[in-house]
Parts: structure tokens; C-alpha cells; sequence
């Protein structure tokens, strides 16, 4: 799921949908790979658009010259009524499922700040 879900986000970021990469194969007249067909947010269960959503309602932490530190999970409880999330086995995927976008948005974070100290060192 994970695979998936990074591809979901790759292609997001590159604005490619499901429909832009059917009409690209159709444009160059190639037949359309299911591997390579980006994945959408209705092709993921319920319980990871919830965790998404949970997690860009989390406040950031970040701090100037280090960056992104996180989210403040202070209200997470409240997070976990709201969406429902009650079994052990549903909150261990919810908590998988922040804890890897987290992740992601760290390393996205730090690779930001890298190039603008490589940046402002070539203007010296």
C-alpha cells in the first residue's frame, strides 16, 4: 500500500491523473501499462483518506534553520473520533499511515533546505 501511496503522491506533484496518462498512451499510440497507471485517492480504502486528511489538519512544527520537525499530535485523539478510528488494528494503520507521510514531508523539508544553502553559497 505504501508503494502505492507514494506513487499517488509522486504523481501529484507532477499534476499526471489517471486520465493524463490514459491520454498520453492514446496520443503516442501505445496501450496503457496497469502498473504505470497513477493511482488515485478513491483507489485507497477509506481509512487512508482519513489519515490524510487527519494529517494536513495537524499543526506543523518547524523551526527556521532546521526545518519541518513534525506535526503536533496533541489533538490526534480527538482525530481518531471524528474519523471513527476505534480498533487497535485501525489505529496501528492510521498511526503507519502519518507516520509515513511525516516521513515524507521531512525529507521534502530537509532536501529544501539543502538547496537553498547550496544556493546561497554560490552567491558568496
Amino acid at each position: 500500500m505504501f508503494e502505492r501511496l507514494e506513487r499517488y503522491f509522486q504523481n501529484s506533484d507532477v499534476k499526471m491523473t489517471k486520465d493524463r496518462y490514459l491520454e498520453m498512451c492514446e496520443q503516442l499510440n501505445q496501450e496503457p501499462d496497469p502498473e504505470r497507471i497513477p493511482p488515485e485517492a478513491e483507489d485507497f480504502p477509506g481509512i487512508v483518506i482519513d489519515a490524510i486528511n487527519c494529517y494536513n489538519a495537524l499543526g506543523d512544527n518547524v523551526v527556521a534553520d532546521i526545518g519541518f520537525l513534525g506535526k503536533d499530535y496533541t489533538s490526534l485523539p480527538y482525530y481518531f473520533e471524528i474519523y471513527e478510528v476505534n480498533s487497535i488494528e485501525d489505529k496501528t494503520l492510521f498511526l503507519e499511515i502519518l507516520n509515513y507521510l511525516e516521513s515524507r514531508a521531512i525529507k521534502h523539508s530537509q532536501e529544501q533546505l539543502k538547496k537553498e544553502r547550496e544556493k546561497l553559497k554560490r552567491k558568496r
